[in-house]
């Protein structure tokens, strides 16, 4: 048994599944846009980890060049009760 549908039939699912296509193209730019903003902070956070690296290293050397023995320094011991 074939169920046949009217002209208007198909034209009501036409519309629906245009309506549908319009809505997932609409969040796919969304989705698209937001995925381009991380990115773009991913970039930003990855470059302000490198500074904080660098940084970090720089003020090592200049500790390590303003302490002549290489020793630890008392604020670096474990107080006697470890």
């Amino acid at each position: 048994m074939t169920h046949e549908l009217s002209p208007v039939d198909l034209v009501q699912r036409l519309e629906s599944l245009e309506s549908r296509l319009a809505h997932q193209e609409h969040w796919l730019d969304t989705l698209d846009q937001a995925v381009v903003q991380q990115e773009r902070r991913l970039e930003k956070l990855e470059q302000l980890s490198g500074l904080m690296r660098e940084r970090l290293r720089e003020q090592h050397q200049a500790l390590q060049a303003s302490d002549p023995q290489g020793g630890q320094r008392p604020e670096d011991e474990l107080p006697p009760h470890y």
